[in-house]
């Protein structure tokens, strides 16, 4: 299993138990993806740590002085 954090600007959008899609995103020397509907978005991830999955399961949400944070589960 492999966890990865997302950024999301406003509360309430997830819950934990929630079950999204991810959408990857290309720059010209790295990736980062889209959870759901633009809920909430990664950092930026060089090609040996790309996604593999297409979705994954809301583990916790959290509020941080920095915002809220989402980390998600993905089966790989």
């Amino acid at each position: 299993m492999r966890q990865m954090e997302f950024k999301m600007e406003r509360p309430g959008l997830l819950k934990e138990g929630d079950r999204l899609p991810v959408t990857e995103g290309k720059l010209p020397n790295s990736y980062f993806y889209t959870l759901g509907s633009a809920f909430a978005m990664s950092a930026n991830y060089d090609t040996l740590h790309r996604l593999k999955s297409r979705e994954g399961v809301v583990s916790k949400v959290e509020e941080t002085p920095r915002g809220y944070f989402v980390t998600v589960d993905f089966d790989e």
